[in-house]
Order: structure tokens, then sequence, then C-alpha cells
């Protein structure tokens, strides 16, 4: 019972972050074209900071789970199939690129905004939606495989 719960949680975090990536670049971007620079930039240091937050939160749920899952249920590495060491692998590369976008641009970006720097703002958001493009990929990636090695 434990484990299901677990697994859940595990899998209902992924989507709340792939997903939000995913909303994010695909539709959220696009959809402010429409706005003015300053009202674009605005818009999205309140999104980044909504969803960062919940990022913060998702990751580490995740990992935890996911070694609970690899050690508690499987009993280690050896236990698991190939999927597992990648989604494990790209799970801590996908984590490293969030703190490097959590302490990196984005820190830069709510200091450009506190004092209405605009450009500094939108550089920063510019390195922030390249990330985070890496991040979906990699996201995808895992899930891909995660959905191909559970029934393969």
């Amino acid at each position: 019972m434990l484990t299901h719960l677990i697994y859940a949680l595990h899998v209902l975090f992924a989507v709340i972050w792939v997903g939000g990536m995913a909303f994010a670049i695909l539709a959220l971007r696009p959809a402010l074209a429409g706005l003015e620079p300053p009202q674009r930039i605005a818009l999205m240091g309140r999104v980044h900071k909504r969803f960062f937050l919940i990022v913060w939160h998702a990751m580490p749920i995740m990992l935890l789970s996911g070694y609970w899952l690899l050690f508690g249920y499987f009993g280690g590495f050896r236990g698991v199939g190939w999927h597992v060491h990648v989604m494990h692998m790209t799970g801590l590369l996908m984590a490293a690129i969030y703190l490097a976008v959590f302490f990196g641009p984005w820190k830069a970006m709510r200091a450009a905004l506190a004092v209405q720097d605009m450009k500094g703002a939108a550089a920063a958001n510019d390195r922030i939606r390249s990330l985070v493009t890496v991040n979906l990929v990699l996201g995808l990636l895992t899930v891909g495989v995660a959905a191909w090695g559970r029934l393969g």
C-alpha cells in the first residue's frame, strides 16, 4: 500500500513538473507574444515565481520517492531495468538544471525586475527559457523511457 502511494506521488509530481514546462514553452510563451515587452516580462516574472516554487517542492519529492522505490521496493540498482537507470540519470540532470536556473538566471531576473531593469530581466528570461526547454526535452525523454521500460 505504501509503495503504491509513493509511486503515485512520484508520477504525479513528474506530471506537474514536465506538464508545467510543456505548458510554459508550448502554450504560454507563444500566447504572450501579443503583449508589450514590459508587460510580458512582468507577467513571466510572476509566472516563474509560482512555477519555481511548485518545482522547488516537486523535484525533491520526485527524487526522494524515486530513491525510496529504488532501494525500498526494488532492492537497489541491481534489481531494476535499464529504464530506471536512464530515469535516474535524466532526473538528476533535470534537478541540476533546475537548480542552475533557480540560482542563476531566475535570481538575475528577480534582481532586474526589482530595479525595473527590463532589458536585464528579458535577458535572464531568455536564459530561463533556453534551460527550461532543455529540461522539457529531458523530461519528455524520461517519460518516454519510463513508459517504454515499464512495458518493454
